[in-house]
């Protein structure tokens, strides 16, 4: 035990006992207690970007420099300065909506582990925060499993935030005090974190305290298994967030989001000669005139071109971007159709190769895929949306009972500041946003053909279901040998799924 200021305190988060906690209490600061980083400026960033725009971005970071002064002065005033720059006049559902959507995956990949194994480890989970309510609940309540928190509130006018803080004020100092004492009214709450000298009054009404040193340790090991699919996790692990959306790939420091204003107007001019490739060059010549602008292309055994009067083969790849199917035909240096269930008219405009729209209707999809390999090689995203995280989602069986030749392709995209896909925003810009990163990259890998289930074998099945299992076997062992080549978790998940998360935020 260690003695500060009249506060005695056990020695080390990570010599607390974890053992039998199951009844008792636990109340925890977020800022540099839960979360490893003290500053919540990248999660204003994340919020005014995908909520808010570039502009309102660039309003955040003007507010920094005041921020920082006020902060030596109050630190309540400081949070309320990055509050009115990030809030004021946004739509208070396009705030929900980033909040649940977005904040959760970089919320998570900054937990504190030595805080978490004893957190997760009590029955009664509580957590005080000077950040906006509205920006942490989703991440509290869906990720963390909390079910008591305070948070700073924000008022609204109508169906607007107008970025003032309404009172009691920011939860610091006494106001985290009069958190815990609204939490707690008749009890005392077994164990306190906090990380600084202003949680010591709150942590005083605790029986156990633990001050959380201020420095970069290794983050919570997070569980491979998507949290949909897996009820009893170890605790002290937490769910990996497999869905999310938002545009920047990484969560922004100051410098880092300047950095990126800067970059766009550059990065839109670069898009558009990137884009402009491949309608002025033949296919064989994009690759080599991507490279010059910046876009890795690596291809690893690609199939010879295909033999004339022979059935076309169906490309069957993992769909990390709306641009999958025409790195693929950049790989095989010459365009290939391929079939999409949806697709902007924009993108539809600007696609160097065919696109061919299907209508989720499965005898009507059936008949326009076969239609299109009469006339040659077809391109197919299985999963029918894309995952941005290191899972395979569940492989539509249509395509497996359609054509003997399906070719499996392992896609791999890589991208540094923006990412090439949205849930929330304009599809239209998806291409746009993937080609204004600085150095792009696509490594597309041919796999062995699969052979479907013979016309023999079938005709032994004594009923349509043994059939229609057989075919979900074959895709089944085709996501398979894609997830191994990727080292990525295949999955039961589906599109309606992935939406129905990003949606509610469970």
């Amino acid at each position: 035990m260690a003695e500060v200021e009249g506060l005695l305190f056990s020695q080390s988060v990570e010599e607390c006992p974890i053992e039998r906690r199951e009844s008792h209490s636990v109340v925890a600061d977020l800022e540099g207690t839960l979360l490893r980083s003290c500053s919540s400026f990248p999660y204003y960033a994340l919020v005014a970007y995908d909520a808010g725009g570039p502009l309102r971005l660039l309003l955040l970071l003007l507010a920094v420099p005041l921020a920082g002064i006020l902060y030596y002065v109050s630190e309540s005033a400081s949070i309320k300065v990055l509050i009115f720059a990030t809030f004021s006049c946004m739509k208070v559902r396009d705030i929900e909506s980033a909040a649940r959507a977005v904040l959760p995956k970089y919320y998570s990949e900054d937990v504190h582990s030595g805080a978490w194994r004893v957190f997760s480890a009590c029955g009664r989970r509580c957590v005080i925060t000077a950040s906006p309510r509205i920006m942490v609940e989703p991440f509290l309540k869906t990720t963390l499993r909390v079910k008591h928190f305070e948070g700073t509130e924000i008022s609204t006018w109508g169906s607007r935030a107008t970025g003032l803080v309404r009172s009691p004020g920011v939860v610091v100092g006494v106001n985290k005090v009069a958190a815990v004492r609204k939490l707690f009214p008749e009890e005392t709450p077994n164990i306190g974190f906090g990380d600084q000298k202003t949680d010591y009054p709150f942590m005083r009404l605790c029986q156990e305290r633990y001050l959380i040193p201020a420095t970069e340790v290794a983050a919570v090991p997070l569980s491979k298994v998507p949290p949909n699919e897996v009820n009893d996790l170890p605790k002290d692990q937490i769910p990996r967030v497999m869905f999310h959306d938002g545009r920047l790939v990484q969560k922004p420091t100051p410098l880092l989001a300047l950095f990126t204003l800067l970059w766009i107007p550059v990065g839109v001019l670069l898009a558009v000669f990137r884009i402009a490739i491949g309608f002025l060059l033949p296919m064989r010549f994009v690759s080599t005139a991507l490279s010059l602008l910046g876009v890795r292309v690596i291809v690893h055994d690609a199939p010879p071109p295909p033999r004339h009067n022979v059935p076309g083969v169906l490309f069957a790849c993992s769909h990390r971007t709306l641009l999958d199917p025409v790195f693929i035909s950049i790989a095989l240096r010459r365009p290939i159709p391929a079939v999409t269930y949806s697709i902007s008219d924009l993108s539809k405009f600007l696609s160097p190769i065919p696109t061919v729209r299907l209508h989720r209707d499965r005898s009507g999809d059936a008949a326009t895929i076969r239609s299109q390999l009469e006339n040659g090689d077809l391109v197919i995203c299985p999963e029918g949306t894309t995952c941005r995280e290191p899972f395979l989602l569940r492989f539509s069986a249509l395509f497996a009972e359609l054509t003997n030749r399906v070719i499996p392709v392992a896609v791999e995209a890589r991208m540094g500041m923006f990412y090439g896909t949205t849930v929330r925003g304009w599809k239209g810009l998806d291409s746009f946003h993937f080609f204004m990163n600085p150095s792009p990259a696509y490594k597309i890998t041919f796999l062995p053909e699969q052979q479907r289930v013979s016309d023999e074998i079938l005709a032994t099945f004594s009923d349509n279901e043994q059939r229609r299992t057989a075919q979900i076997g074959r895709a089944n062992s085709i996501q398979r040998l894609i997830g191994e080549n990727l080292s990525y978790l295949c999955t039961t998940c589906t599109r309606p799924m992935k939406y129905a998360i990003l949606k509610s935020g469970n």
